[in-house]
């Protein structure tokens, strides 16, 4: 064992005060696809723990559309958008009834949070769902959100489940400091996980193409997140300047053993600085509404610069924005940079592009921003 790994994930577990755990839908069900009451039951003890030592913790749960099927009787996961919601409307009110009842013998209330991704991508939602969160934390109570699975359509079809993502999404709105993943796996392996010459990974410090290149995906089961999935949920909090844990769900009294500094699944360490709660929402969770392309000028003196940026460096536009909106800043070669909040609509920039600001009055006829996009409305990507 690495002493300094070792040392390291004591740290990090340790020093967490807010947490957020995603339990996905194969460590919630048993072979047969039923609601694994015995497991259900431990993590809402472990959970009750955790909420009892002084920590706040958020339950990130999966297991909706699979709940549905056992209760309607069904084997095969349908593939069409209308009968997988309806579905899922069947199976959240067991899942959530599941959890109410197991919690109540811990003595712990539940609260049932359902989101979808324009609640997070709206910047006044955004900031209610926050606060709605925080109020539940301060009462005591622990929130389980899902995805609203009933009106989202991108969570069903996609081939891995949006559920990951949103557990991130729920790190960065929250300023949590630790987000834990736990799935039907160790944790991350350097290749497929039966193979004998695979090794799971303790620590990554930092993200590269080997990382990468470790993720395997399986097929078939209930669930629809895999290692991809979770990689790159992962990712979206250690660039916000947290740190997650990706463990095996399965394992016995899982959560407590990870907090408490065992060597279980694999930790990975925030990079960078702690982004700030403004930077974390225009980076990860508002969706662009358009695509600028910058000039080499503009690119350097935005990534290396700090700068904001003029519309004199700026190449060409696509989509229709309105002054207000989140845009995706990008090099000519259509890597994205950076995203930021436009001071122009897209006819504005348009007519302005390659433009110095003294300019804009023959040009529009009024100057009301020298700059496009305000650094301070900036987060690189």
């Amino acid at each position: 064992m690495n002493l300094m790994s070792d040392l390291l994930r004591q740290e990090v577990t340790a020093t967490a005060e807010k947490i957020v755990v995603k339990v996905g839908t194969r460590v919630l069900t048993d072979r047969q696809g039923n609601l694994d009451l015995d497991r259900i039951g431990a993590l809402a003890e472990q959970l009750t723990a955790v909420a009892e030592s002084g920590r706040q913790i958020v339950l990130v749960t999966s297991g909706a559309v699979g709940a549905g099927m056992h209760r309607l009787g069904m084997n095969n996961r349908p593939t069409d958008v209308a009968t997988l919601q309806a579905i899922a409307a069947v199976g959240q009110t067991d899942l959530m009834q599941t959890y109410q009842t197991l919690f109540n013998e811990h003595g712990r209330i539940a609260a049932q949070v359902l989101l979808t991704a324009n609640e997070l991508d709206d910047r006044v939602s955004y900031l209610n769902v926050r606060n709605t969160l925080l109020e539940l934390l301060e009462l005591s109570v622990i929130p389980v959100v899902n995805e609203n699975d009933t009106v989202s359509v991108d969570e069903l079809q996609t081939t891995f489940g949006d559920n990951d993502q949103l557990a991130a999404l729920v790190t960065n709105l929250l300023g949590a400091q630790l987000l834990i993943i736990l799935s039907d796996v160790d944790g991350l392996y350097t290749g497929c996980p039966n193979a004998a010459d695979s090794e799971l990974v303790s620590t990554v410090t930092s993200f590269n193409e080997t990382i990468s290149s470790y993720v395997q995906e399986s097929s078939g089961g209930l669930g629809t997140g895999g290692m991809g999935s979770k990689l790159n949920a992962v990712r979206m909090v250690t660039l916000a300047g947290e740190n997650a844990v990706i463990a095996n769900g399965r394992e016995a009294d899982v959560l407590s053993r990870v907090l408490a500094g065992e060597m279980l699944g694999t930790l990975f360490v925030a990079e960078g600085k702690t982004l700030s709660p403004w930077k974390r929402w225009l980076r990860f969770s508002a969706q662009p509404q358009g695509k600028i392309s910058l000039d080499d000028g503009a690119c350097a003196a935005i990534q290396q610069g700090g700068s904001s940026l003029l519309a004199i460096g700026i190449a060409s536009l696509e989509g229709h924005f309105n002054k207000g909106d989140v845009v995706q800043l990008c090099n000519l070669n259509g890597q994205e940079l950076a995203r930021g909040l436009t001071n122009y609509n897209s006819d504005e920039l348009h007519k302005i592009r390659g433009h110095r600001s003294e300019e804009f009055q023959q040009i529009l006829g009024q100057c009301p921003y020298d700059e496009v996009i305000h650094r301070d409305n900036l987060a690189l990507v």
